[in-house]
């Protein structure tokens, strides 16, 4: 497959572009989904094609085709400098482009079994039994999924990389959803998109969905019957995955470093971030220990290389609650003055690659659940999320969850519907004053990050344990 890379970037060299890179990729996925006992859907794909970029001035310009023929891939490299070239009939500097190690080097998902490999009917029994045992213990509606990713991925660059990945991931959920009067409750397993991991088949073992049927089933149904959530100002605890979605949210898109400088708003919006601030900003109390780490086993954005050719690493991101770094990529790095962090990634051949949170997660503190739980006096535990919303400026937030418990006096009380907390981001995190240890440090991975125009879809990673939070407003309605 390098041939065919050196021969696009050759085209676009010598077409006039002072840089060039391309990935080809070969791409398989397979989608299951069950309710009540039975198939939804079945979707299974292979792809490949080339994606190219070439540096002109300041600006790109990307090309990507599924043909892979000589013709095609030298167009592609025409192509890709013509529109760079376009680009950069608009004023500005030359774009500084961070160096980084050259290398010839090869990289797999480590796995047991490769998901693929496994009878899909094994795969889908699975999902027919739990589904078709959670309906018959009184869901109003079983779901389950399964998702499985194969990703094989030649880069090349004009300045001499040569880089294989395959990159192995798999992950889904089960859930019971009970329909009462005027309202719908849910109870999901893992977390509510489902649990994502880079490795193969025994991670859906892992699971063990079998045993959490009956749990979901009764939980879902008490909900319809359940207090609401109290409305005030109390102390609030977050189960991880929660705590993993908050993360991304209020940390994960404010730190990227291309919404910092004002060069991506889709989606997420910019950044209440400064750069002049970094290493000054307080981003949360002492107990804020935030990395980003694509070096993780088994974290769902774990891999060797960005597809920039960039190796992948841990960075320090917030510091005992200091701002002290940012998801970057070779330009945007050069241009803020900072160590590229490997964190370039496009989804598929045919998107350009742009910055993507890896691992962020929040490192693990000393305390454990029960015992964050036995010294609240009065506050709300709430697992799983149900929704969230955020401003532009990934400041105001508001988010809801599937459960919450009331806790009083170091015990949990009674469950607790449409429970819902909401916040200003530098106050919660300052606000965080207990965190549960490694034993409950989970890698928490979310497959379905969107980001850029046309759109793309992330992986990315958010290892957390529970924590909780002083004077947080609770319960909030409207």
């Amino acid at each position: 497959m390098f041939e065919y890379l050196e021969l696009a970037i050759d085209s676009a060299v010598n077409s006039g572009a002072k840089y060039s890179d391309a990935r080809i990729l070969i791409s398989k996925s397979r989608n299951i989904a069950a309710k009540n006992g039975e198939v939804e859907n079945y979707n299974e794909s292979e792809k490949i094609g080339i994606g190219i970029r070439a540096l002109v001035g300041s600006s790109w310009g990307f090309y990507s085709t599924y043909d892979l023929s000589k013709s095609s891939l030298t167009n592609a490299g025409i192509k890709a400098f013509q529109i760079a070239k376009a680009s950069a009939m608009v004023s500005g500097d030359d774009l500084p482009f961070a160096d980084v190690p050259v290398v010839e080097d090869s990289y797999t998902t480590p796995h047991d079994e490769n998901p693929f490999s496994v009878s899909s009917t094994d795969q889908v029994d699975l999902l027919l039994r739990t589904t078709a045992q959670m309906k018959k213990l009184g869901s109003s509606r079983a779901s389950g999924r399964l998702d499985f990713w194969d990703t094989e991925k030649w880069f090349a660059s004009s300045q001499g990389h040569k880089i294989y990945q395959n990159i192995v991931e798999s992950g889904g959920g089960i859930s019971s959803l009970a329909v009462g009067d005027g309202e719908t409750q849910i109870r999901s397993y893992p977390q509510s998109f489902g649990e994502y991991r880079t490795g193969g088949w025994e991670v859906i073992k892992s699971f063990e969905f079998e045993n959490h049927t009956e749990r979901l089933a009764e939980e879902s149904q008490r909900l319809l019957v359940a207090p609401q959530c109290p409305e005030g100002t109390m102390d609030l605890i977050l189960e991880g995955s929660q705590l993993a979605l908050q993360i991304h949210e209020s940390v994960g898109h404010a730190i990227e470093l291309d919404r910092i400088l004002g060069w991506e708003a889709a989606y997420a919006g910019t950044s209440h971030l400064e750069l002049k601030k970094l290493n000054q900003h307080k981003y949360g109390s002492e107990l804020m220990n935030i990395v980003a780490d694509a070096t993780l086993p088994g974290a769902l954005a774990t891999f060797k290389y960005d597809d920039e050719g960039t190796p992948a690493q841990r960075v320090d991101i917030v510091k005992e609650g200091i701002w002290t770094g940012v998801l970057s990529g070779r330009d945007s790095a050069a241009v803020a003055g900072v160590k590229p962090g490997g964190m370039v990634r496009a989804d598929g051949f045919g998107r350009l690659p742009m910055v993507r949170m890896t691992n962020v997660g929040l490192l693990p503190g000393t305390s454990s659940l029960d015992e964050i739980i036995q010294s609240t006096e009065n506050g709300v535990y709430m697992e799983t999320n149900r929704s969230w919303s955020i401003d532009d400026l990934r400041l105001n937030f508001q988010f809801g969850c599937e459960v919450g418990w009331l806790v009083k006096n170091g015990k949990i009380i009674d469950m607790v519907k449409n429970p819902t907390y909401t916040g200003i981001t530098p106050l919660f995190w300052g606000n965080m004053d207990m965190l549960a240890g490694e034993e409950e440090w989970v890698f928490w991975g979310t497959p379905n990050c969107g980001k850029g125009q046309p759109s793309q879809v992330g992986h990315t990673g958010h290892p957390a344990s529970p924590a909780r939070f002083k004077d947080t407003r609770i319960g909030v309605r409207g």
